[in-house]
């Protein structure tokens, strides 16, 4: 079954004390183009989860956002220098000597220096929570799946109903062809009959050679067996379960084209019209193959 483009998809996993939250949100793109917000200590997992994504996604626009919290408690939350501030403190001290200041030295003002305290680095072991964050993400592209398979199946129902009136078009424009040796006899005597008046001897031989020309010339039959494969072809690729919008592209104009070259060949007006009909069905349809995986 086809699958749309677009969907949205969000999944939290809990295993003490991380907590993580994907969400995925995918668009219409011609190629796969993946938009990855991540926490910056995170980012050496970037790769990793780009390769994850495109093993299961073919094509569109993927923007995705993880947030990643940890509960842990850190005893340690800030780091001393104790050299800078034994430094400083030295320093205070010369310079309340050199100034002959009786008063104490505050602990606010070394404790407020620059340097003296800043907050701890904590290394994070990011290789650690992988399979969590890739657990998360799994969950989040079977649901994005489940809404895309869902609005293809809207899709091609919709693709079923346009090709059937196509192809009772079809029938109908093959029906209308039979016998185009007698229809351009006719033609051709009314014409004739038109331009020199109904007292001119018509060669009835010759006539008909000129009519067998005129329809042989305007024969469609190979367009019509041409354009009936495409659209079975088309029931293949959308049945496949394979990614199909670019071959679904790729058919759609053939069969357009097949109706172009009908539509140059014949002489009956209501020919004609029902391949002006047909092609504004194609190009319903061409919209939304836009929208196909």
């Amino acid at each position: 079954m086809i699958k749309s483009m677009t969907g949205f998809a969000r999944s939290e996993k809990i295993e003490e004390p991380v907590e993580i939250m994907t969400e995925i949100r995918s668009y219409n793109s011609k190629n796969l183009d993946i938009n990855l917000r991540i926490p910056h200590d995170y980012l050496l997992l970037e790769e990793k989860i780009k390769r994850f994504i495109s093993d299961r996604i073919s094509r569109g626009r993927i923007e995705i956002r993880i947030e990643v919290k940890n509960n842990v408690n850190n005893n340690r939350e800030f780091d001393i220098d104790e050299e800078k501030a034994t430094a400083y403190y030295n320093a205070l001290m010369r310079l309340k000597n050199f100034l002959k200041i009786d008063s104490g030295i505050p602990f606010d003002i070394i404790a407020g220096a620059e340097g003296v305290i800043k907050p701890a680095v904590i290394v994070k072991n990011v290789e650690a929570e992988w399979p969590l964050i890739k657990d998360a993400l799994e969950d989040a592209v079977c649901r994005l799946d489940e809404m895309r398979l869902k609005e293809g199946e809207f899709i091609a129902g919709d693709f079923t109903t346009r090709f059937e009136g196509i192809e009772k078009s079809l029938r109908h424009i093959e029906n209308e062809s039979q016998d185009l040796s007698f229809y351009y006899k006719e033609r051709l005597k009314e014409r004739i009959s038109l331009l020199a008046g109904d007292n001119v001897d018509l060669d009835a031989g010759r006539i008909a050679q000129e009519a067998a020309f005129l329809a042989d010339r305007c024969d469609i039959s190979e367009e019509i067996v041409r354009a009936r494969s495409h659209i079975s072809q088309f029931y293949l690729i959308m049945n496949s379960g394979e990614p199909a919008g670019r071959k679904m592209n790729f058919l759609l104009q053939e069969l357009n084209r097949e109706f172009n070259t009908i539509g140059s060949k014949t002489e009956k007006a209501i020919v004609s019209h029902t391949v002006v009909d047909v092609k504004s069905e194609i190009e319903k349809i061409r919209e939304q193959v836009q929208n196909i995986e």
